[in-house]
């Protein structure tokens, strides 16, 4: 089994680490948070979280990404592992596992100037969201749906 000269070789992507929540109400909605304008996929629609910061384990950025972006205090125990997504973009590897949340400290607020949505499980899709995000969603409804 050979290669095809005629194909070229890709040089291999960079890898990078994006940690997201579900933050869940008692109503069983789901906070979705839309990227602002100025940013890499203004107007979509995604999960909370952001990027790891060196030597920052995926629950410590989460706990330091809603404090900064949503004004809330999240426990590490209350933070439960979910899911996860892998995908390709054209220039880097993106990972994010996905956790859920039911319980916080504070108001939920658009400190970044992001729009904000609770949203009931089976209407996600009807949301607008970047390619990474998308098979987070059948996990979440299958966890929220009975």
């Amino acid at each position: 089994m050979g290669t095809n000269p005629s194909e070229a070789v890709l040089p291999p992507l960079k890898l990078t680490l994006v940690v997201a929540v579900a933050l869940i109400d008692a109503d069983n909605r789901i906070l979705l948070a839309q990227r602002p304008e100025g940013k890499q996929l203004a107007g979509l629609w995604e999960f909370p979280g952001g990027k790891l910061e060196p030597g920052e384990r995926p629950e410590e950025a989460l706990i330091r990404e809603l404090r900064e972006e949503l004004g809330i205090v999240v426990k590490e125990a209350c933070l439960a592992p979910l899911t996860f997504a892998s995908h390709a973009y054209e220039t880097f590897h993106l990972l994010m596992p996905l956790y859920v949340c039911r319980r916080w400290d504070g108001f939920v607020q658009p400190l970044e100037g992001q729009g904000l949505a609770w949203v009931r499980p089976q209407d996600l899709r009807q949301y607008k969201m970047p390619a990474a995000d998308e098979p987070l969603i059948p996990p979440l409804v299958d966890l929220l749906i009975v």
